[in-house]
């Protein structure tokens, strides 16, 4: 059984960074194909950022390309987000998800068959 712990969010005011961690726990973090997603309030849940299983090939979505990245510490077994340049359309709450197998439609929630609790991220202007 996967299990994944995010912390990281809180408030900061527009143009600030801010790095969201995902502890892993029953399985190693590179063996797993891992995402952020994000939701806010009254929107559907997006996705953020994906890093493949295995391997270092990182994807994103379009909102946030050029400004977040995405990566992992094997050694700490934890999944980050580094999220730079923040906007208040940035609000939301992130969650982060993982799959066993490797994923082809990343961008795609119903891949993810594990998930964590979700942190909130308030970008204030």
């Amino acid at each position: 059984q996967v299990q994944l712990v995010e912390s990281g969010g809180g408030l900061v005011q527009v143009g600030r960074s801010l790095r969201l961690s995902c502890v892993v726990s029953g399985r190693t973090v590179n063996s797993l194909a891992m995402g952020w997603f994000r939701q806010a309030p009254g929107l559907e849940r997006e996705f953020v950022a994906h890093i493949a299983r295995n391997d270092n090939s990182t994807y994103y979505g379009d909102p946030v390309k050029g400004r977040f990245t995405i990566s992992r510490d094997n050694a700490k077994n934890t999944l980050y987000l580094q999220m730079n340049s923040l906007k208040p359309e940035d609000t939301a709450v992130y969650y982060c998800a993982a799959d066993l197998a490797w994923i082809a439609n990343y961008y795609a929630e119903y891949n993810y068959d594990y998930w964590g609790q979700g942190t909130q991220v308030t970008v204030s202007s």
